[in-house]
């Protein structure tokens, strides 16, 4: 696909055409999108692309608003009426951001293992202590495009009517709690309490990068969301 301004962004579809549409975002933010495709059976059809300004897309380091305008060109270059959408780690955030602003595209939500919409020190101090017991999965990312997308989202959570928004949001969310995750979980819960349509899956022993140890774990989620009105 090329965007309206002359990017250009591979698409990765699998899984049965005529199946339902979900899009799969992965983490960093700025990391090329590791996620694996649905199986060849289905139920999903799933989208993927590296975002723009790294892996196979080009394009330059950019802000949320711009993150979330190529999805909608995306859904709109595949002539999609609504879809699912399944993010992982800051693509769960990134899935809700785009829930939020766009709630009209979007038929589920599967949020994995992402952040919550906060900038809290004591969860940073937790996540930072314990980041070097994670495996390095020499996943390809853009330090540039990753600053980038961070201050945005930053920005971005402290909009007044932020957590009226999502307390509004007629989308349903799954949110899903990894109980191996480093990654402190109370943002995970606040938010999944905060939203009428939303419900905790909690994964015990799960870690964060479950959609490599634990695939049939990770293509259930994203089957749940093919599958949920």
């Amino acid at each position: 696909m090329r965007t309206a301004d002359g990017v250009l962004i591979p698409l990765r579809l699998a899984g049965p055409v005529a199946g339902p549409p979900v899009l799969l975002l992965s983490g960093g933010p700025g990391f090329v999108n590791y996620l694996p495709d649905g199986p060849a059976a289905g139920p999903a059809r799933t989208i993927a692309a590296d975002p723009r300004g790294v892996g196979a897309s080009g394009g330059r380091p950019h802000d949320l608003g711009r993150a979330l305008a190529d999805l909608e060109e995306i859904r709109r270059h595949l002539r999609l009426g609504t879809w699912a959408v399944v993010g992982h780690s800051a693509g769960a955030d990134l899935a809700l951001a785009y829930a939020v602003e766009h709630p009209a595209s979007v038929r589920a939500v599967v949020a994995a293992c992402g952040t919550g919409v906060q900038n809290d020190r004591d969860w940073s101090a937790a996540y930072h202590a314990a980041a070097d017991t994670e495996p390095d999965l020499g996943i390809v990312y853009s330090a540039q495009l990753h600053a980038a997308l961070l201050t945005s989202w930053r920005e971005w959570i402290k909009a007044p009517d932020l957590l009226d928004r999502l307390a509004h949001l007629d989308v349903p969310v799954e949110v899903v709690v990894a109980g191996g995750d480093i990654r402190p979980s109370w943002p995970l819960r606040q938010v999944a309490a905060l939203m009428p349509g939303a419900r905790l899956t909690e994964l015990p022993g799960v870690p964060h990068d479950l959609w490599h140890t634990h695939p049939d774990v990770w293509q259930g989620l994203v089957a749940s969301a093919a599958t949920r009105d």
